[in-house]
């Protein structure tokens, strides 16, 4: 909203009235009202995330002490049956016809919230001068051009992203405020009303916008006869306390029949070719001829009155063109506005904690279902410590080709659990759809390589137990702690039935699980001999599958004739029978079918 014109004076001395107003002013803030129960509003109050009550534009904070009184330099004319000032309030005649059917409307709908229309006039006054900052109003309620605040980008005002897609303020990024009296378009959204009973609901409509005032300022069941009400119901519009004073110094100059700088040039009939709707009657005041034959003089000087000049074939396009409902007869004028998503992509998505996800696509439609091009989606984490995009928990993207829109760069926390990804059309909650990101714990190490430390023959007589067996697991040449793989026994291809096994009480288990320490490695259980002589494979296996086989030969005990049937020298294969040593080369050599050597006979320390 653009920054009015006003005296250097009035800020020096603003503050000095300030103080003198605020006590009269909210004690008396309206009329003494009958006793009464307290309002139900139907509607419920803003929340305090409610993005209308912060900054977002910049109100003229002139008191009205400050303003010329009627009858000198600088003050307004007297009024003109045609939209021109009022004589009384130096209101233009059709706001003051919106203000007045608003608090009808309340007296009808609300009848306990009692919103005086001097103060829904207060507020028009500061947002936008009656409407004045649109080159004045016309005679249906519309003004000259829209009038549309500043971008909401939480630089100089509030951040607020879009809302409505463009429809009220043509931004798809960020939102404005809008119309006469400023509202912002998620607030409209949920306190619209239609104050011309055409069955419309346009923020840039005074009398739209008036009676959403009304019903704004009544949410929540507040009774504005009470003076706590009064600035709980004003600071809901804008939370400065300078902005309560003011509206509250013009809602009283009003009721005292006083008023204060207007549009010098009030807007006679809209273009013409166009039509507009036709003003309510509004009981309180006379009715607005809705299509005057020519333009209104801007002040009382009689003048000769110039003819309407002949319609261009496309003056019909500016102005009307940006307002929801306007110029029915052009709907290609309007870009289609979506009204909801379309989930395009899985609803579940799982990663690894630090993996990315995979890539999250929506659909934008129109409440008939056809996609719309342009329209910017917002893809939000909910909750704390879960996923996150490059920038934050939050990336915005606009819908492309068939109205579709793809994310990627959603990558999972530290944190196992099952988050939700919110898509919404711009951050409005209503139209979401929701995905599912399912955070998962890492997966356990997995080693590339494991190796005995150590090169001595694994070799015992019968009945002995081996010499310790230690075991490294390796990942990219670095020991790697907690891998967990399996020992096993084998005589030829086969699980052991007889021949070495590993201590366990009475019990000769030939399988056993063993798990690496902080170091990467772990000394087996210990191995003994039976009474069965030859040569066995012990194979360790980890759980994906990484191999190493070390070759295990029982001799007979000392003094002992060597039998028949012992294993031969081949870890695959049965060997020759009655082996009393162990082949030179088996120290050096993992049986057939096993890791490469090195991996056997590795040493290290």
């Amino acid at each position: 909203m653009k920054i009015l014109r006003t005296r250097a004076a009035s800020v020096s001395r603003q503050g000095l009235c300030t103080a003198l107003l605020v006590a009269s002013l909210t004690t008396a803030a309206v009329g003494a009202s009958p006793p009464h129960n307290a309002a139900d509003a139907g509607d419920p109050a803003p929340g305090p995330g409610n993005p209308q009550r912060l900054p977002h534009g910049s109100p003229n904070l002139a008191l009205p002490d400050l303003v010329p009184p009627p009858g000198t330099p600088g003050a307004p004319g007297p009024g003109t049956p045609d939209g021109g000032p009022d004589k009384a309030t130096g209101i233009p005649a059709t706001a003051l016809a919106a203000y007045k059917n608003a608090e009808k409307i309340a007296k009808e709908q609300w009848p306990d919230c009692h919103v005086p229309w001097e103060l829904i006039a207060g507020i028009g006054k500061v947002e936008s001068d009656h409407g004045g900052m649109g080159g004045g109003l016309r005679t249906d309620g519309s003004s000259a051009k829209p009038i549309i605040g500043p971008p909401l980008t939480g630089e100089k005002f509030a951040l607020v992203r879009d809302t409505d897609g463009g429809r009220y303020d043509g931004d798809r990024q960020f939102d404005h405020a809008v119309g006469p009296m400023q509202f912002i378009p998620s607030t409209w959204q949920a306190y619209a009303a239609d104050g011309r009973g055409t069955g419309q609901k346009d923020p840039n409509n005074i009398f739209d916008a008036a009676a959403g005032t009304a019903r704004y300022l009544c949410a929540g069941g507040l009774d504005l006869s009470k003076p706590a009400d009064v600035e709980k119901a004003v600071l809901r519009y804008n939370s400065s306390r300078d902005y309560l004073n003011t509206v509250l110094a013009w809602m009283r100059t009003y009721q005292n029949g006083g008023g204060g700088a207007v549009s010098d040039v009030p807007v006679g009939s809209p273009p013409g070719g166009t039509t507009l709707p036709t003003i309510p009657a509004v009981p309180t005041v006379p009715t607005v001829p809705t299509t005057p034959s020519r333009p209104t003089p801007g002040n009382t000087t009689p003048s000769t009155p110039k003819p309407n000049p002949k319609p261009k074939p496309d003056q019909n396009k500016p102005g009307d063109k940006d307002k929801p409902g306007g110029d029915k007869g052009k709907p290609g004028d309007h870009k289609p506005t979506a009204s909801r998503l379309e989930r395009r992509s899985d609803k579940e998505l799982t990663a690894e904690a630090g993996q990315k996800f995979g890539p999250l696509t929506v659909r934008a439609l129109t409440a008939d279902g056809k996609p719309v091009t342009g329209t910017r989606v917002q893809f939000e984490v909910m909750g704390d410590d879960g996923p996150s995009f490059p920038d934050g928990p939050i990336i915005t993207a606009a819908t492309g080709k068939d109205g579709l829109v793809t994310v990627k760069g959603l990558t999972a926390g530290n944190t196992p659990g099952t988050y939700t990804v919110r898509a919404t059309i711009g951050d409005r909650s209503s139209t979401h759809v929701d995905f599912t990101a399912v955070v998962t714990k890492p997966k356990p190490p997995q080693a590339d390589k494991i190796v005995r430390i150590g090169n001595t023959p694994l070799s015992a007589n019968a009945g002995d137990p081996f010499d310790p067996i230690t075991i490294e697991a390796d990942a990219d040449g670095e020991p790697l702690a907690n891998v967990k793989f399996t020992a096993t026994v084998l005589e030829g291809d086969k699980v052991a039935k007889t021949g070495p096994y590993f201590k366990d009480g009475d019990k000769r288990p030939r399988t056993w699980t063993f798990t690496t320490g902080d170091d990467g490695r772990v000394d087996l259980k210990t191995l003994v001999a039976d009474g069965r002589k030859g040569t066995f494979t012990l194979l360790l296996t980890t759980e994906n599958d990484v191999r190493l086989s070390l070759k295990l030969i029982v001799t007979p005990k000392p003094g002992e004739p060597s039998g028949s049937g012992t294993p031969s020298d081949k870890s695959t294969g049965k060997g020759d029978k009655g082996a009393k040593g162990v082949p030179k080369k088996a120290p050096a050599t993992p049986s057939a079918g096993s890791s490469p050597s090195p991996k056997a006979t590795r040493t290290k320390g």
